[in-house]
């Protein structure tokens, strides 16, 4: 059985493509590439241009690079209203996320939107290094949310 899951953020160039290619990262670790799809969007077009997007922004790329993660390739995406068939988890990083995939969507009534920190037991957003510029505590929360996320889907 295969779990598809999609993280979401504002402009999907730092939080959510960090969260997409930490989660690959650790599954494949342990070996689960097979149980899983991973991927990320983004809730706002700002990112993306003439239906191109930008690419996974320097300072996320240099946290992940120093964590041996490669994030190649990423382009921001928008989420779209037939994701939500897609998908058995949509995870935002913050209470905004939520309320604009909620809005993009149209609803949950399926309840796959959590957000990244529910899994550890908080219901703190993932700090936004867009804003504070702290990349290594945007990292450290977003491990910490992957990592009680693929304990939560593998027991």
């Amino acid at each position: 059985m295969m779990t598809k899951i999609m993280f979401v953020c504002h402009g999907n160039i730092c939080r959510s493509p960090m969260a997409e290619f930490i989660f690959k990262d650790m599954v494949k670790k342990k070996g689960l590439e097979g149980d899983f799809v991973v991927t990320s969007s983004a809730t706002s077009t700002e990112e993306i241009w003439n239906g191109v997007g930008n690419p996974v922004y320097p300072p996320a790329k240099e946290i992940l690079n120093l964590h041996n993660i490669d994030c190649s390739g990423k382009r921001a995406v928008q989420i779209k209203k037939s994701d939500y068939e897609k998908y058995d988890l949509l995870i935002p990083m913050d209470s905004n996320n939520v309320r604009n995939m909620s809005r993009i969507l149209k609803g949950d009534p399926d309840n796959k939107i959590h957000k990244l920190m529910s899994y550890t037991g908080s219901d703190r957003d993932v700090s936004d290094p867009w804003y504070t510029r702290d990349f290594e505590k945007c990292y450290n929360d977003i491990y910490n949310g992957c990592k009680a996320l693929l304990e939560y889907l593998t027991k």
